[in-house]
């Protein structure tokens, strides 16, 4: 088939498929479009980070194509669980937390300029900072999930300082 062949074909196979969810929706045998875009509308975002991600990955160069991409995925994140469990009265300081992860993205994988981290060090600390407070109108289980978190995190720094550090292992003995 021709280039123009297959642009026709694919189109016309997503008018089909686009066609045939209405019709199904209209006899209610699949939710309406527009109640799982009501529900879903933040998997877009994370559909348009994951390709600035694979902009960055296709040739490496255009690393600055994670920043983006950083922020779209993580505000994604936040939306989509705030949409599924009704949680953006706690989810809301990921909104500050996404451009710390985009900047923090062009750290790690650019040229590891440590200006970059200034933000995202401060960016970060509010983000949590407002977590401590909007985690305790979670229930159950969940409201742990911080505070896990950073226990692990902590422990995993210790265990990583340990391993390449002098051979000291007692940490809460001065020097």
């Amino acid at each position: 088939m021709s280039k123009g062949r297959n642009s026709k074909f694919g189109l016309g196979m997503t008018l089909i498929f686009i066609g045939t969810l209405l019709i199904l929706s209209t006899f209610n045998i699949i939710p309406s479009i527009g109640k799982l875009l009501s529900k879903f509308w933040p998997m877009i975002l994370i559909f348009i980070s994951l390709l600035f991600h694979a902009g960055y990955y296709s040739n490496k160069k255009d690393v600055g194509l994670l920043v983006p991409g950083g922020i779209l995925l993580t505000l994604g994140v936040v939306f989509q669980t705030s949409e599924l469990w009704n949680i953006y009265n706690v989810m809301w300081p990921g909104i500050i937390l996404a451009p710390a992860v985009g900047l923090f993205e062009l750290y790690y994988f650019g040229n590891r300029e440590r200006g970059l981290l200034i933000p995202v060090g401060i960016l970060s600390g509010i983000s949590l900072f407002f977590f401590t407070f909007t985690i305790g109108k979670l229930s159950g289980l969940s409201k742990f999930i911080i505070p896990v978190g950073l226990i692990i995190a902590g422990l995993v720094i210790l265990i990583k300082d340990r391993r390449i550090g002098n051979g000291s292992n007692d940490y809460f003995t001065d020097n």
